[in-house]
């Protein structure tokens, strides 16, 4: 019976995995025919669509899929017809909650973002009563390089406004129109051929943390941010809540 259960269990963790990866390879889908579908499919001449391949690549993505992606945003394969949103909401504990995402039907997806908000305490806010609170800033991640004085000093050459190191990553943060060309100048300095860059994306950085102390009330808001997160078409989530 003990082989069985654990069996079970193995299955279990299995299917898990498996779904993330299928969450993760949807959302890279997504966001590579979007990115092809504004700017075309040259990755060259489309920076977003070059980060967006290259972390699918990251990912162990399959090429064929990446491909279908691309075609799909430039039209050379027929698909539903993407569109991105940013969704603001209020959770427990006067949390202010960004959600960003792409769907196929946004009427349909932001009427199930309010249901999960109402099982969990949290209630949509209406545009612009939570992005004041939020600044958007280019991020840049970079991991296990030993150049770290060449890494600072390039990339605030390039237009970084704020650098911070933590073990053997640093974040660089940057305004978002600087974000892919600070990436390029990076990737092309002949003395850092060995950088490796984590990841590249523009986020939600929140103006001032608030704090939660009260554990059922941080419990609720952890609960309210999973179940954003397992949503099919949401992305990223940020919140205010430190």
């Amino acid at each position: 019976m003990s082989g069985h259960s654990k069996w079970a269990n193995i299955k279990n963790r299995k299917a898990s995995v498996d779904k993330k990866r299928g969450k993760l390879f949807s959302n890279l889908s997504k966001i590579i025919t979007v990115a092809a579908k504004e700017k075309g499919g040259d990755i060259q001449m489309n920076p977003r669509l070059r980060t967006a391949i290259e972390t699918a690549k990251a990912a162990n993505m399959p090429q064929d899929n990446i491909e279908k992606a691309v075609k799909k945003g430039t039209g050379e394969l027929e698909g539903v017809t993407l569109e991105e949103f940013t969704c603001e909401a209020y959770g427990p504990g006067n949390s202010a909650i960004i959600i960003e995402g792409i769907t196929d039907n946004k009427n349909r997806t932001i009427s199930e973002i309010k249901h999960l908000l109402d099982q969990h305490k949290g209630k949509i806010a209406n545009p612009g009563n939570v992005l004041w609170m939020f600044e958007k800033i280019g991020k840049i991640i970079t991991n296990g390089v030993e150049n770290n004085e060449i890494i600072e000093l390039t990339a605030i050459d390039a237009g970084a406004e704020d650098i911070k190191k933590e073990n053997d990553k640093m974040t660089i943060l940057t305004k978002p129109e600087n974000l892919y060309e600070i990436k390029k100048t990076l990737e092309e300095n002949p003395a850092l051929k060995n950088i490796r860059i984590e990841s590249a994306n523009m986020v939600w950085q929140t103006k001032s943390n608030i704090k939660i102390s009260d554990e059922k009330t941080k419990n609720s808001l952890k609960d309210l941010l999973e179940a954003l997160d397992e949503h099919d078409d949401v992305q990223n989530i940020f919140t205010n809540a430190g």
